[in-house]
């Protein structure tokens, strides 16, 4: 006998910082479980699984950390960065100035919000980092992230977010087997009139590194471009499509850039990072990884220098809780059927 699928189409609306979310849901009444095909592939003509281990709608009001690791979680009062999923192995606390915080998300209208605060009482690391020859000690602002305890190889990454409106990054990246892959690095605001004119604020910019001895954490391939609004003003659909032949781009379900195998190959990483990084091929992307959502702060393109200049784009009702927000709506991942 035939089977009747019936498909349920909830529409939910509403408001968040003045802008309208929609979430459009299928739901099969033969499977009972949510179905969600990428906005650029709407009828799933790419014969598309959804990997529920490490897609998430952040509808619960509580993070699911069996899927998430939250790095600077507080034990005895402070901040802690043992990973949990690989023992032994202390976790990244973030770029100086800024330092990861635990506390630094929320879970609100079906969405995950991480946070950026100014906090100068926050029990900072003493350690320093360096930047293009200076010292920079962590101080002020803390930052959140969350990691995917799962990884995966190959497939389709889409998220829907809105990028914080402030000096810091609002970041949707990956790691794994040495390798380190920048779905996007994105910055909502700036102060440096020439990168102000170049849009900054307006940029996508991904990249490869290769993190094994030899690569030594250079770029083996990147882009920027300018996606034609600001990232921070609205919610907009970003997905990658990666495969052993190389990557696509969507931005609102239209394909915005494409880098094959060969051309990421053939990429100048030997003039560009002094000595290339050592690899057989640029192409280093080729075993399994798993999902970072971060903020961070990179004082070359600038930095926050008070609460104030922190939350000099806030709206009104909101500049002077210290708090800037980077807006996450869900991460889905779709692999091969």
């Amino acid at each position: 006998m035939r089977k009747l699928v019936y498909i349920i189409v909830i529409t939910f609306f509403f408001y968040a910082c003045g802008n309208q979310k929609k979430v459009i849901k299928e739901i099969s009444s033969d499977t009972n479980k949510e179905l969600f095909y990428p906005k650029s592939d709407p009828t799933n003509k790419g014969n598309w699984k959804l990997n529920s281990e490490v897609s998430d709608e952040f509808n619960n009001k509580t993070l699911d950390t069996n899927k998430w690791r939250i790095v600077g979680e507080f034990k005895d009062g402070k901040p802690t960065y043992e990973n949990e999923d690989q023992p032994g192995k202390k976790e990244w606390i973030g770029r100086a100035p800024s330092q990861f915080s635990g506390k630094n998300f929320r879970l609100e209208n079906g969405m995950l919000i991480l946070e950026t605060k100014w906090e100068p009482d926050f029990p900072f690391s003493d350690k320093t980092q360096k930047y293009q020859g200076k010292d920079y000690k962590h101080e002020n602002i803390t930052t959140a992230c969350i990691i995917s305890r799962k990884l995966f190889k190959y497939g389709y990454m889409e998220i829907r977010s809105k990028a914080t409106d402030a000096e810091v990054t609002s970041s949707f990246w990956a790691t794994g087997s040495g390798t380190e892959f920048d779905f996007f690095e994105m910055f909502g605001d700036h102060r440096q009139p020439n990168k102000e004119a170049r849009g900054k604020d307006r940029e996508l910019w991904w990249s490869i590194h290769d993190w094994t001895r030899d690569g030594k954490g250079k770029s083996t391939y990147t882009e920027h471009h300018d996606l034609g609004f600001r990232v921070a003003d609205n919610f907009h659909t970003y997905g990658i499509e990666w495969d052993e032949n190389g990557v696509k781009i969507y931005v609102d379900g239209k394909l915005f850039t494409e880098a094959s195998r060969k051309k990421i190959n053939e990429y100048d990483d030997v003039k560009k990072n002094k000595g290339g990084n050592g690899a057989k091929e640029n192409y280093v992307i080729t075993k399994p990884i798993r999902i970072w959502l971060d903020q961070e702060t990179f004082p070359w393109h600038g930095v926050p220098d008070s609460k104030e200049d922190l939350e000099l784009n806030s709206p009104e009702d909101k500049k002077n809780d210290g708090v800037v927000d980077f807006e996450i709506d869900y991460v889905r991942i779709w692999q091969k059927k």
